[in-house]
């Protein structure tokens, strides 16, 4: 019989109690997640019941969202316009009868986007390194910090704009500051996690040699995160851009308002048309922002690598 050695008996042990150890834990967290699924589903009414109608004239209960996804279609069905074949350019010209209101107030959607972006990207740069648990000069610098960049992303930027559609009236200004102070705390947060995340070597290195934290956080920091910065920052511009047609609900400019218009209305074909819109802008300003990104961090865009 052979016998083994205490050290292999040793790790056997410890890898034994770590494995139940691991069970349980997988076991405790697959329990969370499903309580926590079935509260939130819940909550969110997918176990909620209603009474239908079916073509017979039988009425049955069914769960609400089983019975609403039939109206979806039919409303989508509404927002479709007529394409005929032989008069294609007319029904094109009357689908977007408005493009030239449209147009002027896609401009107006991406300069506030574009103004608010640049609002958001000094106010986060600026904060992002007090923020940053490995930068900042002290605790209190550093929870105050926080909490400001925290409480400007809290608030919605439909409630930003609310809020001074009531001071400065209704406009493109009250669009450019909601959105500007809400992408601060948005990218306060995502700016100081690459500054967490940055080599500390470097900045140790310029501390060493005697360098003001000015000099640490120039040379030994941004160097390094600018690459995550411009992602972000694209990523956020392309965000705000879907924000700011959406506040002009409250009046604050952009293609919000021919959406609230057109819904109140029930123009559904002109609904379809300024999504249509947006969608395109989207996918242009996406293109356009990975051809930047990739200019500017020295890739050339012609492979992917694997």
């Amino acid at each position: 019989m052979t016998t083994l050695s205490p050290a292999i008996d040793l790790f056997e042990r410890d890898y034994a109690a770590a494995r139940r150890s691991a069970l349980r834990v997988n076991a405790l967290s697959t329990v969370l997640f499903a309580i926590c699924f079935v509260a939130a589903a819940w909550v969110g009414g997918f176990f909620d019941m209603t009474d239908v109608t079916l073509a017979n004239g039988d009425r049955v209960s069914m769960w609400k969202i089983w019975a609403g996804l039939p109206r979806l279609g039919e409303y989508l069905y509404k927002t479709l316009p007529v394409l005929r074949r032989d008069t294609l350019g007319a029904d094109l010209a009357e689908w977007f009868w408005r493009w030239k209101v449209w147009l002027r107030l896609l401009v107006e959607t991406i300069l506030i986007a574009y103004l608010a972006t640049l609002l958001g990207i000094g106010g986060a740069f600026l904060l992002s390194f007090p923020a940053s648990r490995n930068l900042t000069p002290n605790a209190l610098v550093f929870n105050v910090t926080r909490r400001y960049l925290e409480i400007l992303r809290t608030v919605p930027d439909l409630v930003w704009a609310l809020i001074f559609v009531f001071c400065f009236g209704v406009g493109p200004l009250a669009g450019v500051l909601a959105i500007g102070i809400h992408a601060t705390g948005a990218l306060g947060k995502l700016y100081s996690e690459a500054n967490e995340n940055a080599d500390m070597r470097p900045v140790e290195g310029i501390r060493a040699s005697g360098g003001s934290w000015f000099d640490q956080i120039r040379y030994g920091i941004v160097p390094q995160v600018v690459p995550n910065i411009i992602s972000y920052t694209l990523l956020r511009f392309e965000i705000n851009v879907r924000s700011s047609s959406i506040i002009g609900f409250v009046g604050a400019g952009g293609l919000g308002q021919e959406i609230r218009v057109a819904m109140s209305l029930q123009e559904y074909t002109d609904l379809s048309a300024l999504f249509l819109i947006i969608f395109v802008t989207v996918i242009v300003m996406d293109m356009l922002s990975e051809r930047v990104r990739h200019r500017i961090i020295g890739l050339t865009g012609k492979g992917v690598r694997s």
